[in-house]
């Protein structure tokens, strides 16, 4: 019996820091955009800065699991300990998950000014490439909130799993239909998760075609 366990749940692919150099815009809409962007990007560090700890937390919770399973549920004093170390390390990544979901929010209200600058747009293909970059962002956005409760449902079940683990008398049957439950629940997380870096992965290319559409002479910061 196992548990299914999916690192890097929720990463941003962030492309280079991006320099605006001398050439400058048709319009002044787009050089706007693009400070708004870069701003977006700075607001979601945070989340970024979570996928560290969450992957080191989510190995060592594996181990944990697994270290029960090489016991034996006969040694219940052990695997009380063992899953109280669980229950703690499950609390501390419900605290990442936090952080994510408020760098996401503040994402979210630096969009709010692109989405204004967009719709001052004249030039007709800039527009349309800046209202298809935003449409991405907005179907991300909306990901990333079913992808955090996805998982957030996850480690309520992975709790719920380490507490029968500590009863005296739970039963085998009831222990594998709960870890059944529970693989399906991170195959949600994962069917999620990977639709998600598609998506960043996505909207990344179509900024950066915006850029050169609209004009903007950019380089990568070394």
């Amino acid at each position: 019996m196992s548990i299914i366990r999916f690192t890097s749940i929720i990463f941003l692919v962030v492309t280079s820091v991006i320099l605006l150099t001398s050439c400058m815009s048709k319009e002044s809409s787009a050089e706007e955009l693009y400070t708004v962007l870069e701003k977006v990007v700075e607001a979601e560090k945070e989340f970024e800065g979570q996928q560290g700890p969450l992957v080191e937390l989510e190995e060592e919770e594996k181990e944990i699991y697994n270290e029960i399973m090489t016991v034996g549920m006969k040694a219940h004093e052990k695997i009380a300990v063992l899953s109280d170390e669980a229950l703690s390390n499950i609390e501390k990544r419900e605290n990442h998950l936090q952080i994510e979901i408020d760098s996401i929010n503040a994402s979210k209200t630096q969009f709010k000014k692109a989405e204004e600058i967009i719709k001052k747009i004249k030039d007709p293909d800039q527009k349309k490439k800046a209202e298809e970059l935003s449409e991405l962002m907005m179907e991300r956005y909306q990901l990333h909130t079913i992808l955090s409760k996805e998982y957030s449902k996850a480690l309520k079940s992975d709790k719920e799993l380490y507490l029968m683990l500590k009863e005296s008398d739970i039963s085998y049957d009831k222990l594998e239909a709960h870890v059944s439950d529970l693989n399906n629940a991170y195959q949600k997380v994962l069917e999620a998760n990977e639709e998600f870096n598609d998506l960043t992965a996505e909207y990344n290319k179509k900024k950066l075609e915006y850029y050169k559409l609209a004009g903007l002479n950019l380089e990568k910061e070394k």
